[in-house]
């Protein structure tokens, strides 16, 4: 048996994975009940403001919400706080712990087995995803700590684009940087398989998700196949985000580089760390920015930049895929924002993309207009959900052995 909060599971039947999703600053976890589909979620968590300061900790198990005060300087002081809140509701017959895995590079296409080879190969990509990658890998180190024994998983964000074509992934580059697997990944792979998941059938030929969110990206899906996406080497790329710049002429850097004497590390921090809305409109926070916008030039602009971004990129890929049946909006931002969502779609209708104005800023499931060639829709994200059912998949095709794991 294995329990939660009190509530008892049958091992068998409702094997328990634990689904860990470390950002940058933050560390999302949650604990699934049930397999084959049939997956739940009976605990789920968050630590935030890591290495900020001021940072809590939150831990619900059905309507009981757990919190306290948590300033954690690094990862795995966070990942001993989540654990500590794990243990003190009754937390016992962990089955397998699945990683949130923002780079898999060129050789993880799929979810795979965390060994020793893993992480060093895991360690290899980090100049790729230097925000994410470090702090997943002390995530899976933490993991094999407490658990030991317990298999862990590791699920790819860049798995999901590994079907774009050659026509979208090559970077007009020499083939000797090519070699060095400079190309285009794509991210946010996770929350991409999630929404096609949850999309009533028939499922629409021509679709685009825009994941938008402190990190946000989009991607063109064609008759369930992922064929063009927005971010590439790495996940700076694509429309303006939180800190990130998104897609910048090459020549700026080299420009600072040789103006400026700004080194590699110092010009990694300008572009991921002090970019994008922060350094438009002051602060990284969409809510904070909307509400001050109609008295505050800057954050106003910051708005319009990172929606105009979106529009933008809504565009290209409507033409990578020779026209558009259904929109996504997903994310914190695409599901919590109206404002940013209408002015993303604005002039749109030439593709056959209109909102209704009401629908949308009551935030329902479809906001489109009825008469919209392009139905628009609105999806609650849940990457966690996704590492839980393939973690589920991997312990009934692995035949892994039960492990009380706590």
């Amino acid at each position: 048996m294995t329990i939660v909060g009190g509530t008892t599971y049958a091992v068998e039947e409702e094997p328990l994975v634990l689904a860990l999703n470390a950002g940058s600053s933050t560390l999302k976890f949650a604990i699934y009940a049930g397999k084959d589909g049939r997956e739940r979620r009976v605990a789920r968590g968050d630590v935030d403001r890591i290495g900020i300061g001021g940072g809590t900790a939150v831990l619900t198990v059905g309507t009981v919400r757990h919190e306290r005060p948590a300033a954690c300087p690094d990862h795995a002081a966070a990942l001993a706080v989540a654990f500590r809140l794990l243990e003190e509701t009754g937390l016992h017959g962990l089955r397998i712990v699945g990683h949130r895995v923002v780079h898999g590079g060129r050789d993880h296409v799929a979810p795979a087995s965390i060994d020793a080879s893993l992480i060093e190969s895991l360690r290899s990509l980090v100049p790729l995803a230097p925000l994410h990658l470090p702090a997943a890998i002390a995530g899976i180190e933490a993991a094999a700590a407490r658990f030991p024994g317990l298999p862990q998983i590791a699920c790819f964000d860049t798995a999901f684009h590994a079907s774009l074509p050659e026509l979208a992934w090559r970077l007009p580059l020499p083939e000797w940087v090519c070699a060095l697997g400079v190309r285009k990944y794509g991210f946010h792979g996770l929350s991409y398989e999630y929404v096609m998941s949850t999309l009533p059938p028939p499922v629409p030929g021509r679709i685009v998700i825009a994941h938008l969110g402190n990190g946000a990206s989009l991607v063109a899906v064609r008759d369930g196949r992922a064929i063009d996406t927005t971010m590439g080497l790495t996940p700076t790329g694509g429309v303006p985000m939180g800190t990130r710049t998104g897609d910048l002429d090459p020549g700026v850097m080299l420009y600072l580089a040789r103006e400026r004497r700004l080194s590699s590390d110092e010009l990694e921090h300008l572009v991921t760390r002090e970019a994008g809305l922060v350094a438009i409109g002051g602060t990284s926070d969409m809510k904070t920015l909307t509400k001050q916008s109609p008295h505050d030039p800057a954050a106003a602009l910051a708005v319009e930049m990172f929606a105009y971004g979106v529009r933008k990129a809504i565009g290209s890929l409507t033409a990578c895929l020779g026209g558009i049946d259904l929109l996504v909006f997903t994310g914190g931002i695409g599901e919590h924002a109206p404002a940013v969502r209408a002015l993303a779609c604005r002039g749109l209708d030439a593709f056959g993309i209109k909102l209704d104005p009401a629908r949308n800023t009551a935030g329902e499931p479809v906001i489109s207009d009825p008469d919209s060639p392009c139905s628009v829709r609105v999806v609650a994200t849940d990457e966690d959900m996704v590492i839980a059912r393939h973690a589920h998949a991997f312990l009934a095709t692995s035949g892994s052995p039960s492990n009380a794991g706590a």
